[in-house]
């Protein structure tokens, strides 16, 4: 999904639309609520997948908090163009209360929670007893949580993330990333058994015909058609889903 110009917005809308209905569906009975981001390596558009999915849930009328948890390279507060008072650490030291360091974004339902620059010993804290209440805090308050965790491929902390989360979208960039590199990184995911993979998406990627978004659902949310792993956007920096979902 990355970076796109104006007359390619909805199309990435509706890419993000039909990525949110695809998880919706991987678990009807036991829905994903908690979702972590993640790739193989940097630059691969994980964090433009992150805003674009929670802005796809916010516009559906729920609530949606998306964390910086990449605490080594923050991007998000400059992306969406917003401050806080405190992030992550803060809260996690009770410097201030969740409340407190949570922001609006300036679209309704559509919410935010930074991490501080140069945080001591990343994966330390996501392993604690206080980063597992956090996430259980947070999913209490909003409908959807949203981490953005770095790249699997560089350090731990996407997999102890992820494995305090409902699923895992793992992004590719395409004619980007090495086979090997995704590979090893979704091998990486699954040695844990905690961690459930939702699905991958395939971002920058260049496909046939745009049509697959509007026609994959109805207004009315019905599935019309299937689709194929070949049809998706024609305009680069859209995603398509081709994933277990």
């Amino acid at each position: 999904m990355a970076k796109a110009k104006n007359t390619d917005k909805l199309v990435v809308q509706n890419a993000a639309k039909t990525l949110l209905a695809n998880i919706r569906f991987a678990s009807v009975d036991d829905p994903i609520r908690t979702i972590t981001v993640t790739s193989s390596i940097p630059n691969e558009g994980k964090s433009t997948v992150s805003i674009n999915l929670a802005q796809a849930i916010a516009t559906s009328g729920k609530s949606v908090l998306l964390v910086e948890a990449d605490m080594r390279r923050r991007s998000l507060s400059d992306m969406l163009g917003v401050r806080s008072r405190g992030g992550l650490y803060a809260v996690l030291s009770e410097q201030i209360s969740i409340d407190q360091a949570i922001v609006e974004t300036g679209q309704k339902n559509f919410y935010f929670l930074d991490a501080e620059p140069h945080i001591p010993n990343p994966a330390d804290i996501i392993v604690s007893h206080r980063f597992s209440k956090l996430v259980k805090a947070l999913s209490a308050k909003f409908q959807y949580v949203i981490f953005d965790a770095p790249p699997v491929g560089t350090f731990i902390d996407a997999a102890e993330i992820a494995s305090l989360t409902d699923g895992a979208l793992f992004v590719v960039r395409e004619d980007f990333t090495k086979r090997e590199e995704a590979l090893n990184a979704i091998g990486q995911l699954k040695k844990s058994e905690k961690v459930k993979l939702i699905g991958t998406v395939m971002n920058y990627c260049e496909t046939e015909t745009s049509e697959y978004y509007y026609s994959y659902y109805t207004k009315d949310g019905k599935k019309v058609k299937k689709g194929s792993d070949d049809q998706g956007a024609s305009k680069k920096g859209i995603f398509t889903n081709r994933a277990n979902v």
